[in-house]
Parts: structure tokens; sequence; C-alpha cells
């Protein structure tokens, strides 16, 4: 019999009814990305061997940002286990919002990617843990660039990916040269323009954290931006975030796309490449870093037991478990998460994109600099940025469809994001 077990409850968990009535049934709030999905179907088996009820409440990733914040931050107690990411959990870890998590040995939390356990601590104190890590890089079909003459290197320039756009888009056969996200959100189109901004020398804000939306550097990038996506883009792409562009890449009608590692994971298209994200000229911040992770929220009256069952989920085990699951395998185990995942010959037989992603996880720079003078690649770590950051995304969005011009579009931006950072004390 599968033994999980469980420091919080200081047992282990392997028959029905271990724990108390009161812990008998867990409500997890998750992203409904693949990897969550699955997760679903594996942990059947952990209600098996703990009795332990899971109710799965699986929303498009706004939508679980919007609730979990509300619910969170109210101490509204909706969920037992949510779903947050590097931007939510050493600030809300700070605030008291969600509760500390410290695992035993068995848990080997040393084997946990350095760059994903510090983005999810505060003060060298775990706050969530992570069930998936990622970077981002470009991922692209290489018999069409074959078949075009063209070449997409390593940290290529922004001007060649835009050539090889260029001559993969065949929108007559139904192939765009490229697909990038454009939905609007702090966490969907923003996490790809944030990190091109970056590459073209841009930032959120100053030294002063004042912000720097309305400068050349973002002007450059997001007029790059709306150019690429306007030529050589799908209609409609002011629609499109991570899963939409990965239903279209899979149907075979991306020629590339520039995105989270973790797609490669669900890439189902054949002659897949990968490349390590582009830059204008500085690479810091070229390509981001992220992880989906499970946190508690304070006050949970289930804490122990939201615990033990984000032990086992995260664990070296579960990993295993999805490997060894007949509807699964190790090319569906999740990853970015622990070094032990890469060093396994099966996994590395079947995960072309292994050794890109962990170069992409590797290479990400989170820290502050004299360009970016906040924590955080593809967002600021600051408690407002979730509010800016959606601001923007809607001019950004506007200005995909035409419903506004560039400059107009920054500009209101930074008349949004200045009107917050001064309700909020910063200057």
């Amino acid at each position: 019999m599968t033994k999980f077990k469980s420091t919080a409850l200081g047992l282990t968990l392997c028959v029905t009814g271990a724990m108390t009535a009161s812990a008998q049934e867990l409500t997890i709030a998750i992203v409904n990305n693949g990897h969550m999905i699955n997760m679903q179907t594996v942990a059947e088996a952990y209600t098996a061997e703990t009795g332990v009820t899971l109710n799965w409440v699986s929303l498009e990733e706004g939508v679980l940002r919007e609730q979990v914040t509300s619910d969170t931050a109210t101490g509204g107690g909706q969920y037992d286990v949510i779903n947050i990411g590097m931007q939510e959990a050493p600030i809300w870890g700070a605030a008291g919002w969600i509760e500390p998590l410290n695992f035993g040995a068995d848990y080997d939390i040393d084997d946990m990617l350095p760059a994903i356990r510090n983005g999810l601590s505060y003060e060298g104190t775990l706050y969530a843990a992570p069930f998936y890590g990622e970077s981002s890089m470009v991922m692209y079909r290489k018999d069409l660039t074959d078949a075009a003459g063209v070449s997409i290197a390593d940290n290529d320039s922004w001007d060649n990916i835009k050539a090889a756009a260029m001559a993969i888009h065949d929108p007559d056969n139904g192939v765009y040269g490229a697909c990038l996200r454009g939905k609007p959100g702090w966490g969907d189109n923003m996490a790809f323009i944030t990190t091109m901004v970056n590459s073209f020398g841009g930032a959120w804000f100053d030294a002063d954290m004042k912000p720097t939306i309305d400068s050349d550097e973002w002007r450059a990038a997001i007029n790059f931006y709306v150019d690429l996506l306007g030529n050589y883009g799908p209609p409609g792409s002011e629609g499109n975030s991570f899963n939409e562009i990965l239903a279209l890449y899979n149907e075979g009608k991306c020629g590339m796309w520039i995105d989270a590692t973790i797609a490669a994971s669900f890439l189902t298209v054949d002659g897949v490449a990968y490349a390590q994200s582009p830059n204008a000229g500085n690479p810091v911040g070229a390509n981001w870093l992220w992880a989906w992770a499970m946190a508690v929220p304070a006050g949970s009256p289930n804490a122990d037991a939201a615990k033990a069952f984000i032990e086992w989920a995260t664990s070296k085990e579960y990993i295993q478990a999805v490997a060894n699951h007949p509807d699964f395998g190790w090319g569906s185990v999740p990853t970015g998460t622990r070094a032990s995942t890469y060093a396994y010959d099966e996994f590395k037989a079947v995960a072309g994109f292994a050794e890109a992603e962990m170069m992409a996880i590797e290479s990400a720079a989170p820290e502050a600099t004299d360009l970016k003078p906040y924590v955080g690649v593809q967002f600021a770590a600051i408690p407002e940025f979730p509010e800016v950051g959606s601001a923007v995304a809607q001019e950004m969005a506007a200005a995909l469809s035409g419903a506004k011009s560039v400059d107009e579009a920054l500009a209101a931006s930074q008349a949004a994001a200045d009107s917050i950072m001064r309700e909020a004390g910063y200057y």
C-alpha cells in the first residue's frame, strides 16, 4: 500500500479515516492548466488512502487570482488550499495571510531548485510549495523554419525573430508566424510584454518607484509587439493567453510561440525546437521566472490537513505517481521544481525540452538591478503591482486590437500607474 507521510499531522497516512472529521474534506482552488487538471486524477489515490475528500475549484488564471486574493485578504475561508505564485507568496507571507510551510526530512526541500524556492519564501521561510515552475523560451516549428531557410538562435535579436515570423507566416494555409499573449491581465499579456520591455531596456518603475511606462524603451517595445502580432499573428490575438495559444499550436496554426517553458510538456505537434528568449540588446529580464504553487490561507480550520496534502502533491513521490500513472507517464510530470526530476533517464528520454527549460530557469534574473530596481522579472514584487499591471494590461490589449494608438495606450497606462502609486504613498 502506498503511504503518504505527513509531518503536519505527525503520522503516516495509509488508511481511510486517519484524520479527524474536521479534516475529512478540503476545498482546493487551482488554475485550469494541464498539470493542475491532471492532479485531480492522480489525487484520487490520495483520497483512497487518507479518506480526505478533495473538492476542486478550477478557474481561469485571471479569475483565480481575483477570487483567491479577495478571499484570502478578507479571511473569507472559502478555500483550504490555494494556487498562488511568486508575486503573491512572499508578500502574503509577510502580511500573515498564508501559513508558513515546514515539511519533514523525506520531503527533501534542498532538492528544490534554488530560484524557485527563493521566489516562494519570505526571510528564508517557505510560504508556498511549488507544484511546477517555469521560465519562458521560444518554441518553434523547425520544419517550417527549415523550409523557409531561416533559423532561430538562443537569445536571438527581435529583428531576427520578426524575420523568421515573416518567413513562416502562411495564413492562407492556416499557419501564423508568431503566437503571443494578448489577453489582458497582469499575468496574461503583461507577463510576455514585461519581459519584452525589459529586453528593450525598459522597466516598470525607476529607483524612486515612479512609473516609467511612457518612455522610449516602452514605446519601442510596444510598437514592435503590436507590429509583430498585427502582421504575423493570428486574428483576435487580444483574446489569447496560454490556454488559447496552446490549442492553436497543437492545431498546427502557430509557427512560433514565446511563452512559459511548461507549455513544452503539452505540445503534441511534431518537429518542435526550442531556443532561449530573444532580447534587444539587454538580456536581463528577457525570460521570466514563475511557479504555480500551493499555499494555506491563514486561520484555515483544516490547516494541518491542507499542509499534509501540499506536502504530498509537491513531493518527489507525487512526480513518481504521475510517471507511473497509466493515463500519464514521464512526459506528463510537472517540471521546474526539483533537480531530481531532471536526473531520471526516463524523463530525459521523453522531455526534449528539459535542457532548454533548465537553462531558462537558471538564467532568469529576478533580483533588483540598476535597470530594474525591484525584485521580479515579469512582475514587480510589490503589493500594488496586480492593480498596476491589470490597468496597463487593458491598455495594451486596446493598442493590439487597434482601439487605441500605442502612444495613447502608453499615456493612459502611465497616468493609471502614477495614480495608483501616488495613492499608495510611494511618492
